[in-house]
């Protein structure tokens, strides 16, 4: 009997953030579509998400942030006032039919897996991950911060977590509610912000030794491949996860670092970056039945063919199915029926609707400022203790 569950809410179908926004895209239904098509997701898996009350959201969230988030949604419109100060309704942060609703139902369904992990499950939130949002401004697509939420839920436990982020984006907002927190280690590899989002912070050097040392971020080069990625990795997580030793992990899994996502710059396979969260389900603490105590969230991703088929993957090895790496029949016309034809003409695109995977590359050693910095991590203070 799995132990996995999938949390997931009917409003995901309806369109979200406007007609011409990055996630203005099937992402949580698309994905759960190709779940359903591998018949991958059991009536006993799959919970309904609820809302995030208003004193859940004031966890980390101001109450000011909360009542103009409400307003707005009540008004059917976002105040010039609360769009100065907030963030709310811009180009960035649209409003949009369900403008609280939606995003306090993704940060509920983060508070519910925590609870769910707590009680002896593995448990995966596919619309959570908005890990850019600060307690009273909307930033970077992300309005509520649901991994904070969920971490705060998991530590009124009394229980150490290791948040690890594999987003394509530094997972700033994260590691800067927690930079103090001892029991809450934010590890994040994400895109150099030199040349990405949020551009500033989430450097090598960034960390909180007064704190004894709360976060470790490694910058990526553009371009970074399964191969690199690995080196930098098998450094860094293990090593980590040894010093730290948390009572529960958080895996924020954006997929906007596999390779042809339209904002991401990286260029991991599907395949290699399942390697990553296979290592993180491997390397989780357990409950005495053995199940992981292991929260998913999913994050950024703006190619939905990428997206459903990495999500899936994901859910594959949370809930212990071996997913075949062809697609079923309903599946692909479930990916073709998305719309999505940004990169018809390139040649990998046909490789969407034939396999979960992609097709693998050439190999190629790691490029020299890879091993460097695979090296100063290696001689980190915080991990030669490890």
């Amino acid at each position: 009997m799995s132990r996995a569950r999938f949390i997931a809410a009917a409003r995901y179908r309806r369109p979200m953030y406007g007609s011409n926004h990055p996630l203005a895209i099937p992402r949580v239904s698309l994905a759960q579509d190709l779940i359903a098509a591998y018949e991958a997701l059991s009536a006993e898996e799959f919970v309904a998400a609820r809302k995030a009350g208003d004193s859940e959201l004031q966890w980390f969230h101001t109450p000011d942030y909360v009542s103009a988030f409400k307003r707005a949604e009540a008004l059917g419109r976002v105040a010039p006032q609360a769009r100065a100060r907030h963030a709310l309704g811009t180009l960035e942060n649209p409003y949009f039919s369900g403008f609280f609703t939606t995003p306090a139902t993704a940060a509920g369904a983060s508070i519910q897996a925590a609870e769910m992990v707590l009680e002896g499950y593995v448990a995966f939130n596919p619309a959570g991950g908005m890990h850019h949002a600060q307690p009273d401004r909307a930033r970077g697509f992300c309005f509520f911060n649901d991994p904070v939420l969920g971490i705060l839920r998991l530590k009124q436990a009394g229980w150490r977590v290791l948040y690890v982020d594999i987003d394509a984006h530094h997972g700033d907002g994260v590691e800067q509610a927690f930079l103090h927190d001892a029991d809450v280690f934010t590890l994040s590899l994400h895109m150099d912000t030199a040349y990405a989002y949020p551009h500033g912070g989430g450097r090598f050097e960034d960390s909180a030794p007064q704190a004894g040392y709360t976060s470790l971020n490694l910058p990526l080069p553009r371009g970074t491949t399964d191969a690199e990625y690995r080196l930098l990795w098998n450094e860094v997580f293990p090593r980590v996860l040894d010093r730290f030793r948390p009572d529960a992990v958080v895996l924020l899994g954006g997929a906007d670092a596999i390779a042809f996502d339209p904002l991401g710059k990286l260029a991991l396979t599907t395949q290699g970056w399942l390697s990553l969260c296979a290592d993180v389900l491997a390397g989780a603490p357990r409950h005495a039945d053995g199940t992981a105590r292991l929260l998913v969230t999913g994050g950024g991703g703006y190619h939905p063919l990428v997206v459903a088929r990495a999500w899936t993957g994901l859910w594959g090895l949370i809930s212990g199915r071996q997913l075949p790496a062809e697609l079923p029949s309903a599946g692909a016309a479930a990916l073709r029926g998305s719309g999505w034809d940004l990169d018809e003409d390139a040649a990998h695109f046909a490789q969407f609707f034939a396999s979960r995977l992609d097709a693998a590359p050439r190999p190629a050693p790691p490029r020299p400022q890879v091993v460097r910095l695979a090296q100063a991590v290696a001689g980190h203070p915080y991990l030669r203790h490890a």
